[in-house]
């Protein structure tokens, strides 16, 4: 069965394909800068010995359409498919799906229509993900394609976490409330967590750390998400690459009325200049950590302030959960940082957590263990693969669809 996941951005595609018999990975690639003059693109093609044969191409790319025709020419062209018409299927990621969407959903033009009302609560993600399912739907119409939402892992949160404490009539009659993100890769942590347990996640206390440009905090019980950092948008929470996460609400009103900013300078600033890049000029964390080894006091607060607010999520959702039975870092930061994830686990002593920092420095490839011998927790290192899970959300899907 092979299946194609599409991740479309405002200027960019990513994708990857799958032979989801046996979970394998037949081509990926990221296409830039759609819309501009110096447009790029990378494909990759794996071998059954996992051999890559790269292909590289510069040239413009006008829309969304033209893109996924040159990723389909390559596609078809270089060998991993006779014809798009050979797809058994095509998923896309969606980044909100409200409360309209609260699992992965076979697209017709109702869902279309129930994303493009979405747009309000995520204008700088679904406008784009729309236009990569329109047209894909215009290039490959016989081929099922199927929505997964990054807000669905979420669906089952209780009231007292997803509530604000705001006017009843803001919830019912305009869906404010929290819906959470990077459910997709927080799902997929938490089922491989377990499986590296060799323990049924229903079993299982989890907290799950997303770290990366974005970033995400999630508690699952029982393999139930329960509770999630980020809010309505995905700008609450951990602090981030370009995002300052939680805040005083009455900042807003201090810039407006002392600075004169405006709700979409606010909104920049909030989104696109704040979190590390506020803190000390530089959005990647490898940068800050050479700004910070070169002796910037400004890098060394600013990943002070980082670990310390996720570590005050950790406190909170141990609580929560009644207890804990693993702790998972996963994404850029996650799988990358041993001195972060030091960083945090150090600050966790009184939840009886522990590392083994030999572990935790050396790392491996997949998912690992870096756990100290005396700790009360498992502290594992889980590589992201949000493609693999919505991948494997499609099949679900397709097959359920196909058994009605």
């Amino acid at each position: 069965m092979r299946v194609l996941i599409i991740n479309a951005g405002s200027s960019s595609i990513k994708f990857r394909l799958y032979d989801m018999e046996r979970e394998k990975l037949l081509a990926a690639g990221t296409l830039e800068r759609i819309g501009e003059t110096d447009g790029s693109s990378v494909y990759r093609k794996y071998s059954a010995a996992d051999d890559v044969e790269e292909h590289k191409k510069n040239s413009p790319v006008a829309d969304h359409t033209a893109g996924l025709k040159q990723i389909f020419d390559f596609l078809e062209s270089n060998g991993p498919l006779d014809s798009m018409e050979s797809l058994h299927a095509i998923g896309h990621r969606v980044v909100h799906g409200g409360e309209a969407f609260q699992a992965p959903t076979l697209i017709d033009e109702d869902v279309i229509n129930g994303i493009r009302e979405m747009i309000s609560l995520a204008p700088l993600h679904n406008p784009a993900n729309l236009a990569g399912i329109e047209a894909t739907r215009r290039l490959c119409p016989h081929v099922p394609q199927i929505a997964v939402f990054d807000t669905a892992f979420f669906r089952a949160l209780p009231p007292r976490a997803y509530r604000y404490a705001l006017p009843d009539e803001l919830y019912r009659h305009h869906h404010v409330r929290r819906y959470g993100f990077h459910g997709t890769s927080h799902q997929y942590v938490a089922k491989q967590a377990a499986a590296y347990l060799q323990q049924p996640l229903k079993t299982l206390r989890v907290i799950t750390l997303h770290l990366g440009n974005g970033a995400s905090a999630a508690a699952t019980l029982h393999g139930t998400c329960i509770d999630t950092s980020m809010g309505m948008t995905p700008l609450e929470g951990l602090i981030m690459g370009t995002r300052c996460g939680d805040l005083d609400p009455s900042v807003h009103f201090y810039l407006a009325r002392t600075l004169g900013m405006d709700f979409d300078e606010i909104e920049t600033l909030l989104n696109h200049n704040s979190g590390m890049k506020g803190l000390c000029g530089v959005k990647d964390m490898r940068e800050v950590h050479r700004l910070a080894d070169s002796g910037d006091e400004r890098a060394r607060l600013a990943i002070d302030m980082f670990c310390y607010r996720i570590c005050k999520y950790i406190g909170a959702y141990h609580v929560t959960l009644g207890g804990l039975d693993a702790l998972v870092f996963t994404a850029g930061i996650g799988e990358n940082d041993p001195f972060i994830r030091q960083s945090v686990c150090n600050r966790l002593s009184v939840l009886g957590i522990t590392l083994d920092r030999n572990r935790n420095q050396d790392g491996t490839s997949g998912t690992f263990n870096i756990s100290g011998e005396n700790s009360k927790v498992k502290v594992l290192v889980v590589p992201a693969n949000e493609e693999l899970e919505i991948a494997r959300q499609v099949v679900l899907t397709v097959n359920k669809d196909r058994a009605h």
